[in-house]
């Protein structure tokens, strides 16, 4: 088929003025000229679109079928101009959003509804990913943000802090320390340690290791899980202790209890995390918000 959008916008002209001068003066094209793109328009689709008298233009069975398909092409063209303007413009688009236990327990939800309510038209696709594999994801160009254990030197990406957490031991409801108000970090010296494997919890070990260093011994680790809940449910198990950040309150089951280590005074921060250059339209305004919030 040898037509384009002239072609359909004539043809969509005849059929609702149903006289070929009225259309022609509508479109602003001389009135033969429209009545040769009718013609053609009808040799290349091999039916008849028109019936033509003296007196009137009738469109035909043929020619209605053809109308409805035309103003559904018309209306998803001008829904595709609109679209891309507005992503011009960062007000429609998707966003593709990393976030670890820590943002998710912590201001990332509120964060999001925030930006959701002021741009509906961008849809939020989130997941859930530990640090280093959120890193990952964002080198290969699978997330346009990143919602990590931070701060994070690295070249090519800009940073912003989201959140700073104090440090807590959870422990099991039958444990020794489950009745203190506080512990000090000395305190946990002997105990059993359930927490996430090197690799996959790297950054948060980059806080946890020299914490426990600092006073006097390299945490013992018996049982390793993928992510906080499994963490929780080892510990709640009576497998060991576990030092999170102070947001895990916000989803802690029964059997546990939260303990603040008093002599911590360092606290984790977690970084929205982004390529330099790889800021506009919808991550354009994404960005910008962010910024705008104190941490």
């Amino acid at each position: 088929m040898k037509f384009g959008l002239r072609h359909i916008r004539y043809f969509i002209a005849v059929a609702e003025e149903l006289h070929f001068r009225r259309a022609a003066e509508r479109l602003g094209v001389a009135q033969p000229a429209l009545s040769r793109a009718i013609q053609y328009l009808e040799r290349e689709l091999d039916v008849t679109l028109f019936i033509r008298s003296s007196r009137n233009v009738q469109i035909t069975q043929a020619g209605e079928t053809f109308l409805k398909g035309c103003r559904g092409v018309i209306n998803s063209i001008e829904h595709i101009v609109d679209n891309t303007r507005l992503s011009h413009l960062g007000q429609v688009g998707s966003l593709r959003i990393g976030y670890t236990d820590m943002a998710i327990a912590g201001r990332l939800p509120n964060l999001l509804k925030d930006f959701q309510d002021r741009q509906p038209g961008i849809i939020l696709q989130p997941h859930h990913d530990v640090t280093v594999t959120q890193l990952q994801k964002l080198d290969d160009g699978e997330l346009d943000i990143g919602f990590v254990t931070g701060p994070i030197s690295r070249t090519g990406y800009e940073q912003h802090p989201v959140q700073s957490e104090r440090f807590v031991c959870v422990v099991y409801e039958s444990h020794p320390l489950a009745t203190r108000k506080s512990i000090r970090m000395e305190e946990l010296a002997h105990e059993d340690f359930v927490h996430g494997s090197s690799k996959d919890w790297e950054q948060f070990y980059s806080y946890l290791f020299p914490l426990c260093r600092r006073s006097g011994f390299v945490p013992r680790i018996v049982q390793e899980a993928f992510n906080t809940a499994g963490i929780l449910g080892l510990v709640a198990c009576g497998m060991g202790v576990t030092i999170l950040t102070d947001s895990v309150g916000n989803s802690i089951g029964s059997g546990l209890t939260i303990v603040p280590i008093e002599d911590i005074t360092e606290q984790l921060q977690t970084v929205a995390f982004w390529k330099v250059g790889a800021v506009e339209g919808a991550m354009e305004m994404f960005v910008e918000f962010l910024l705008k919030k104190d941490l």
